[in-house]
C-alpha cells in the first residue's frame, strides 16, 4: 500500500445517526477552527514582529514621505521581512475564506466524512487518544 493513501476506514451507519456521534463530530469542527485561529495567532505573534522588525528603517521613512514605490521598494530590497508577513496575511486569509466558506454554504461532504471518521477513530482507540477528552466527555 502507498504511504500517500489512507487507510479505508468507514463509519458504520448506526454511529452516524448517534446524536452522541453527530455532537462529537461538532466538537471536532469546533477544535479545527480553534487550531487554525490558534496557528494565525502564533504567526502574528512570532513572525509578524520580527518581519516587521526588519523593515524598521523603511517604517519610518514610510511615516515621513508615504509613497507607494517606497513601500515596492523596501518590501522588494528586505525579501524575507517580505515573506513572513505575505505568509501571515496568506494564512489569515485562508483561515478566513475556509471558514467563511463552512458558515455560508456548510460543511462540504468530503469534509464531513473525514470528520467522522476521525471520531470514528478517537472512539476506537479510547483515553489512550490524545483528542479523547476534548471531542469525546
Amino acid at each position: 500500500m502507498d504511504q500517500s493513501e489512507e487507510p479505508l476506514i468507514t463509519v458504520p451507519d448506526f454511529e452516524k445517526s448517534d446524536p452522541l456521534f453527530a455532537q462529537q463530530v461538532q466538537r471536532l469542527h469546533k477544535l479545527t477552527i480553534y487550531g487554525r485561529w490558534l496557528f494565525v495567532g502564533c504567526l502574528w505573534l512570532t513572525i509578524a514582529p520580527v518581519s516587521l522588525w526588519g523593515l524598521r528603517a523603511e517604517i519610518s521613512l514610510w511615516q515621513q514621505y508615504f509613497t507607494w514605490v517606497a513601500v515596492r521598494y523596501g518590501l522588494f530590497y528586505h525579501p524575507l521581512s517580505t515573506f513572513g508577513l505575505a505568509f501571515c496575511i496568506g494564512m489569515t486569509a485562508a483561515v478566513l475564506v475556509w471558514q467563511s466558506r463552512n458558515i455560508l454554504l456548510g460543511l462540504p461532504q468530503q469534509e464531513k466524512q473525514r470528520l467522522e471518521k476521525q471520531v470514528y477513530r478517537i472512539r476506537q482507540q479510547g483515553a489512550t487518544h490524545p483528542l479523547w477528552k476534548w471531542v469525546c466527555h
